[in-house]
């Protein structure tokens, strides 16, 4: 089992180059989350939703993501609140002095997954949640010691040496576990270390003096590097011969924003987010993205007088795109008859589409293919949503998707061309699909971009510089 000394150590991305490294050695690994907080996820092949970070890892591993990879995924709907998604099924929504009593019983769930890949792979590869060492989360903990404790499992501790303190991280962690899990941590990684090496084989030296266990190895850091994120949003530089502006509106609930990662890494394109209190820069494209609690992000959206903002967007020309929560504000009204997000009630939506929402209880899950509105740029993506659609909107449709009945028709385009809406989740992730949206956003021509050929690169060369940096006794212990 993978520990962090915070979250963001680099437990996902170590858990994911040893899934491919051992996957590289012809060893049969599967990766394994017992409890992720995220609002970023995945649809798996059995039809149920993990979180993103477990689909890296089943990539790295070879594997197509399924539940039992994370058996108990939180998504936040507000401060206080969120919704539990047992294996792969969303239960019900509970605050969180509920869900702690109710952990005991989530830790079954959460068992029984292991069990089952224990029967089916040599290895398992765990990643902690956060950081051991949180004081007021240790009671009925299934996520870090208290599961590592359940099945007796061996634990690294990975700390970050670019934050700064990592002496201090690592130390500090070891002080605040009981005797027992002192002894489960096996050895530390170091990681994103720049610089020369030598400088820092004194202190650890020191380290593995000051508590008996060996620095496993120390990983560099990785300039470049692309690998999906859980949940934190990346701002990058502006790029100097950028000939397309992209900005996403940066709801307080955005959920899986890994989707404008390939407009992120497009060389051609400067991508902004816009902020709480921010205005909407002028752009070719803005987005509205996905959100966990859609009316209250509607209701930011208006708050910040954004909708004022992409009515003159609009008028200037500007193209814009709802995806799935987004989608459902592009319309004219959103119900929630059974108050899934909040109270019950209705939002009016933004009135840029003949289109009336209504969120049910039963959440849609499943795996899209099919082509654009032209029919021949090649769609691959997701649907996660509670909301059913209706309205005059959808007779001109932006997307033909597979079906019971062969292609049928999805999403929406408005009758002048300006803006399009979705429910499809990857909607710039297959090259044809990319550029045939950038050319209806005014970029013609665009350099080709495949962000699942850039993921695999990024894979392997974690792979190669995580196996370079551990010690050779770590693979003979771990292999077996």
């Amino acid at each position: 089992m993978i520990q962090g000394t915070t979250s963001d150590a680099g437990k996902t991305t170590l858990v994911a180059a040893l899934c491919r490294i051992l996957k590289n050695r012809g060893i049969s690994v599967v990766p394994f989350k017992p409890q992720n907080m995220a609002l970023n996820s995945a649809v798996t092949v059995d039809g149920g939703e993990i979180g993103r970070a477990q689909a890296l890892q089943a990539q790295a591993a070879g594997l197509q993501p399924h539940t039992d990879m994370n058996p108990i995924l939180i998504k936040p709907t507000s401060d206080t609140r969120a919704q539990i998604i047992v294996q792969g099924r969303a239960i019900t929504d509970m605050d969180a002095a509920v869900y702690h009593d109710y952990k005991t019983q989530a830790m079954g769930f959460v068992l029984g997954s292991y069990a089952r890949l224990q029967h089916e792979y040599d290895v398992i590869l765990v990643e902690g949640a956060g950081s051991p060492a949180e004081i007021n989360l240790r009671d009925r903990d299934i996520a870090n010691m208290g599961f590592a404790e359940a099945v007796d499992c061996p634990v690294i501790l990975i700390a970050d040496i670019d934050r700064g303190g990592v002496f201090a991280h690592l130390i500090g962690t070891l002080e605040l576990l009981s005797e027992s899990e002192r002894k489960r941590v096996i050895g530390f990684v170091i990681n994103r270390f720049r610089g020369d090496i030598g400088l820092l084989q004194s202190g650890l030296d020191w380290l593995e003096q000051k508590t008996g266990k060996p620095v496993l190895g120390v990983i560099p850091y990785l300039q470049g590097l692309y690998l999906d994120a859980e949940d934190a949003l990346t701002q990058d530089a502006q790029k100097q011969d950028a000939k397309c502006r992209v900005a996403v509106l940066a709801l307080p609930r955005i959920s899986n924003h890994t989707d404008f990662d390939p407009l992120r890494l497009h060389p051609q394109i400067h991508f902004q987010w816009v902020g709480p209190n921010q205005t909407i820069p002028p752009c070719d494209l803005l987005i509205i993205p996905g959100s966990k609690n859609t009316r209250a992000d509607l209701q930011f959206l208006y708050e910040q007088g954004w909708n004022v903002q992409i009515q003159k967007h609009l008028r200037y020309g500007g193209k814009l795109i709802g995806i799935c929560g987004g989608f459902q504000m592009l319309g004219e009204v959103i119900h929630d008859p059974h108050g899934l997000e909040s109270t019950p009630g209705s939002s009016h939506g933004l009135g840029l589409f003949a289109l009336q929402t209504t969120l049910e209880p039963h959440k849609v899950l499943q795996q899209r293919t099919g082509f654009l509105w032209n029919k021949n740029s090649a769609v691959y993506g997701y649907e996660i949503h509670c909301g059913i659609s209706h309205g005059a909107a959808l007779n001109l449709p932006a997307c033909y998707l597979q079906g019971a009945q062969g292609l049928e028709p999805e999403g929406a385009v408005s009758s002048d061309g300006l803006i399009l809406g979705t429910y499809i989740h990857g909607l710039f992730d297959e090259p044809e699909a990319l550029a045939e949206i950038l050319a209806w956003v005014g970029l013609a021509n665009a350099q080709a971009l495949d962000i699942n050929h850039q993921r695999e690169i990024s894979i392997e060369r974690l792979a190669m510089a995580t196996e370079n940096a551990l010690i050779p006794e770590f693979f003979q212990q771990f292999c077996g």
